[in-house]
């Protein structure tokens, strides 16, 4: 008994100590502070994070992105603080990680991007958070007409915005999903979002948040145990196109159209928007590619049937894949980074530009020449 306590008690000195020089190492290192989303519930359904905040984002081993955020007093990753009581005409931008766009420097995304292009006459606000689908659009989209007073909006759209917007393919805390009524009709359902006492504790340790953030270990401990499982029976390798998976069987195909359907009713019924006061910017694969299996792909096909239904209901739509194919051809330059699938700065750009030729965005431009400049830009945080 002796030596089996003594056993134990080394093995927990030595994770102990190898925890307590962990923490230290990663004190002194750029580990992602994390962005701390706020409870969310009936009584507050807006998902967003804890506000006013300076925030070190990273990710990689290495740290081989590091970026310096700021959340704002709203809530969202956004150098500016909004004011509800400011009257200049507002545009808004909506989307998920790709407009959070915690990789990218701030002043090189899109939102910041046109926000220069709009001041001092027009304002620029974004409402997003990473993992968010087409029905948490729904809700941003909603609040940036109703609390923020927004007369135009911007909607970003990507390779993962369609099934993971039905609860029966994702359901993720804090968001609004479609679930079938009793008649079959989609309607968005809260997920509500507390965190755990554990959690909120993790969060306070720099190691812990270097290997769950920095090494996404929840992400690849399931991938390492599959891979380890399927060593005596191998799987197929799963594709992605879009950073989705590429597969496009017909449930999952019938299901997300649906959800488009869904959406497009809800973005007028819901969250109150005309189709003349919206406009959407799809990533695409981003790269000339001949290959029949990426044409047939799940990401093609929806963003194909997705700009077609908007163009049906009369909504102007940006495909970024020609914006994209046309640069690459002329200039062979990337547009995300060699770690990560999110647009870099250079992708950013293009989707600006693309959006200050639109029509949508020259009429609302129009209406901010009627409203008179302020003297000073609202309040900027370094």
């Amino acid at each position: 008994m002796k030596n089996a306590l003594f056993a134990v008690l080394s093995i927990l000195i030595g994770c102990v100590a190898a925890f307590g020089i962990g923490e230290i190492v990663c004190r002194l290192l750029p580990v992602d502070d994390g962005l701390i989303a706020m409870p969310v519930n009936a009584a507050s359904p807006v998902f967003h994070f804890l506000p006013n905040r300076n925030v070190t984002w990273s990710r990689g081993w290495d740290f081989a992105i590091v970026n310096r955020l700021r959340v704002n007093n709203a809530g969202y990753v956004n150098d500016l603080d909004y004011d509800a009581a400011d009257r200049r005409p507002l545009l808004a931008v909506v989307g998920d990680s790709f407009v959070e766009a915690a990789m990218v420097p701030m002043h090189d995304t899109l939102q910041a991007r046109l926000a220069a292009a709009a001041a001092p006459r027009g304002r620029v606000y974004s409402l997003a958070a990473s993992g968010a689908p087409l029905s948490q659009y729904l809700v941003w989209a909603r609040e940036a007409r109703e609390r923020w007073k927004a007369q135009a909006l911007v909607i970003v759209v990507v390779g993962n915005d369609f099934d993971e917007s039905l609860a029966v393919y994702s359901t993720s805390a804090g968001f609004h999903h479609y679930v079938a009524g009793t008649n079959g009709t989609l309607r968005l359902q809260l997920v509500d979002y507390q965190p755990s006492i554990l959690r909120i504790v993790a969060r306070k340790s720099a190691f812990v948040r270097y290997l769950l953030l920095n090494l996404q270990a929840q992400a690849h401990l399931p991938v390492l145990f599959n891979a380890i499982m399927n060593v005596m029976e191998p799987a197929h390798a799963q594709t992605y196109v879009g950073n989705t998976a590429a597969a496009a069987d017909a449930d999952r195909i019938r299901l997300s159209e649906a959800a488009v359907r869904a959406f497009f009713r809800d973005l007028t019924e819901y969250a109150g928007w005309r189709s003349g006061e919206v406009l959407f910017v799809l990533d695409g694969i981003r790269y000339p590619n001949n290959n029949p299996a990426v044409a047939t792909s799940y990401f093609v096909r929806m963003r194909t049937f997705f700009m077609a239904e908007a163009r049906r209901l009369g909504y102007e739509t940006i495909d970024m894949d020609t914006v994209f194919f046309a640069d690459f051809r002329a200039h062979g330059k990337r547009f995300e980074f060699p770690t990560d699938g999110h647009w870099n700065g250079r992708a950013h750009g293009l989707a600006a530009k693309a959006v200050l030729r639109s029509k949508m965005f020259a009429d609302w431009q129009a209406s901010t020449k009627q409203a008179a400049p302020r003297e000073a830009q609202p309040p900027m945080h370094e």
